[in-house]
């Protein structure tokens, strides 16, 4: 990659450098693990500092968030299996905000369909706690509780389904 020009840099620093907290903050709560926010936010800057000109840009903090958008878009597709917790409603909505191409709906209905029928497909107790667990977000000693199950075989489950 070639320098980046002093007329970028100088841009990047005025204009995009005080939204970098928005956006840190952004990734993680779309659920982006830390060590991964720090190394996005760079791949953003490298992609800013690579523009051969900024002209284009009339909002600078959009710009910098979408750049961060399409490359958390880039690690979804390249990755092979998805944690449940970064394919929250939030994070698919944001990062194929863009994209809704009436093949990519199709494709995105099949593949629920096909986590649907997955989830069904465990027996009752494990698919049950799979659902409290990664779909509603209680904690394994919420679920317990509330089905009156130890915490290990909640654990176990969860890992099951």
């Amino acid at each position: 990659m070639p320098p980046a020009s002093p007329a970028i840099v100088d841009w990047v620093a005025r204009h995009v450098l005080a939204h970098e907290p928005a956006v840190w903050a952004w990734l993680r709560h779309s659920g982006v693990p830390r060590d991964e926010v720090d190394d996005l936010v760079q791949e953003a800057y490298c992609r800013l500092a690579a523009l051969p000109s900024v002209d284009h840009v009339d909002n600078p903090r959009a710009y910098f968030f979408q750049v961060a958008r399409n490359l958390l878009a880039e690690r979804v597709r390249r990755a092979r299996l998805v944690p449940m917790e970064a394919l929250t409603e939030t994070t698919v909505s944001s990062v194929l905000e863009d994209e809704r191409s009436p093949e990519r709906v199709v494709a995105a209905r099949a593949e629920l369909e096909r986590l649907q029928r997955s989830i069904d497909a465990l027996p009752e107790r494990c698919r049950q706690v799979f659902v409290l667990r990664k779909i509603q977000g209680l904690s394994q000693r919420e679920i317990a509780r509330q089905l009156g199950i130890p915490e290990s075989t909640v654990e176990n489950d969860v890992v099951k389904g």
